[in-house]
């Protein structure tokens, strides 16, 4: 019995940006894997986007300069695009498609996945819970990161949220349980790049990191791929090989551009702001491959980071993350100190199920509650100051003007290769709101004031 062998197809109709149109096609079916051969000889590779009759339009992933219709040969594996995988991973940097760029041999695995994933069983999810502590004092106190959660990063442009996002993925950890993080980079330039391997280094030989990078210049199609392929290896190390993984995801806007102009070159209907009409499923599609399996230890956590273009939170991209992720984080110029978080604005809704006795300190949902009841206050004094004066304050209003400045020199504010045990950021969390009356401090129970509080009546 002789083994199946793809048939090569010579006849390519059209070349569209990133894409090429291949005619009188049959039994090829939609994400195909595709290897491209042009006159050259050298191999590129491709995947199928849309497959109408005899006609199949497929992206090619080292784009299609150089390509020329009438000399470029076509062949169709008849399976999707399937990356090995495994423990081989750990310690590795890789481009966009996962190929090496550390020196090191080619990335073998005891098995293969496709880099769509699998669905997850609903019914076999269990809820997120248990914290992953950053090291961010403002992250771990007010909006504590849960294994098992998706939530974002947002930032004005201009902003750190880069090295912020490299900053988490070097300090982050579980508390002693096996743990890995796969930081996938979208668009950067070299000097970003050259940043996160920097910062990422002392995880990486540590083989506790791997680490895709897609550089500006490099085929806007491969970022298509890379967040699929970062979530394809987080989903063997944490269900078969059952640990904590934490996949960072920078920058999101860049792969939603990229989205955008595939989805210009197939010449369908633009929506919002020229994104496809699908960009909500899109992005579902990859933040959804979060979360913990009922009788299995592993988890993901995924970590979104995107930057807003204008400053402007209802931008598309933002926009669809906030529906789909659980919480986000507000990086904002109103904020002038690293890691310019705003508080007031940012938000994780499963921060209950991660902390508490037994996780963080039991008083950590009270204190954090507290710290929030305070600077809101506190911006509703400033903003009264500005009408009459901070003098004409009363002796209330200006205790939380004092706190709104303690919380920014004493817990927010962090240099970017500062790590903080949760006992310090706790400590610095007591200092802030002992600069008020305790009087003020309602949201705290009796037992926390009377074992913590170091401030007068």
């Amino acid at each position: 019995m002789t083994a199946w062998a793809p048939v090569e197809h010579t006849s390519v109709g059209e070349l569209r940006g990133p894409l090429i149109v291949v005619q009188g096609v049959r039994n090829v079916g939609w994400d195909e894997y595709a290897t491209i051969v042009p006159e050259s000889g050298e191999r590129r590779h491709g995947l199928v986007l849309d497959v109408d009759r005899d006609l199949a339009v497929v992206q090619v992933l080292e784009g299609t300069g150089g390509l020329k219709a009438e000399s470029t040969r076509v062949a169709f594996t008849g399976s999707p695009l399937r990356i090995p995988v495994g423990a081989g991973w750990q310690g590795r940097v890789c481009n966009g498609r996962g190929r090496p760029l550390d020196s090191g041999p080619p990335i073998f695995g005891d098995d293969s996945a496709p880099v769509t994933g699998f669905p997850m069983n609903p019914t076999m999810r269990e809820p997120p819970a248990e914290p992953v502590i950053t090291g961010v004092s403002a992250i771990d106190a007010l909006t504590t990161l849960v294994r098992g959660q998706k939530i974002a990063i947002f930032a004005e442009s201009g902003l750190p949220h880069l090295e912020l996002a490299a900053q988490v993925a070097a300090q982050a950890h579980t508390g002693g349980a096996p743990f890995n993080v796969i930081f996938a980079a979208m668009g950067l330039t070299h000097a970003d790049a050259a940043m996160v391997r920097d910062t990422l280094e002392r995880r990486s030989s540590a083989a506790e990191l791997t680490l895709l990078l897609n550089l500006a210049d490099d085929p806007v199609i491969e970022r298509l791929l890379t967040p699929r392929i970062a979530l394809t290896v987080a989903e063997h190390l944490a269900f078969d090989l059952r640990r904590h993984v934490l996949v960072v995801l920078a920058d999101m806007t860049s792969y939603c551009e990229a989205l955008r102009e595939v989805s210009a070159a197939r010449g369908e209907i633009p929506a919002r702001r020229a994104y496809p009409g699908y960009l909500y499923s899109d992005l579902a599609s990859i933040y959804e491959r979060c979360g913990r399996i009922r009788g299995r230890p592993g988890s993901i956590t995924v970590l979104p980071v995107l930057s807003m273009p204008a400053g402007d939170i209802t931008h598309p991209v933002p926009d669809l993350t906030g529906y789909i992720t659980e919480g986000q984080i507000l990086l904002t110029r109103e904020v002038a100190t690293y890691p310019h978080i705003d508080p007031l604005s940012s938000l994780s809704r499963m921060m209950r199920a991660g902390v508490g006795a037994g996780r963080t300190q039991p008083e950590h949902l009270d204190l954090a509650a507290q710290i929030q009841a305070g600077l809101s206050r506190a911006r509703q004094a400033g903003e009264l100051a500005d009408l009459v004066g901070e003098s004409a304050l009363s002796a209330a209003d200006r205790s939380y003007l004092a706190m709104a400045q303690a919380f920014g020199t004493r817990l927010l504010a962090q240099r970017p290769d500062e790590a903080r045990t949760l006992r310090e950021t706790f400590e610095r969390a007591w200092q802030v709101v002992s600069t008020l009356p305790r009087r003020e401090l309602s949201m705290l129970s009796e037992e926390a004031l009377e074992a913590r509080y170091r401030g007068t009546s």
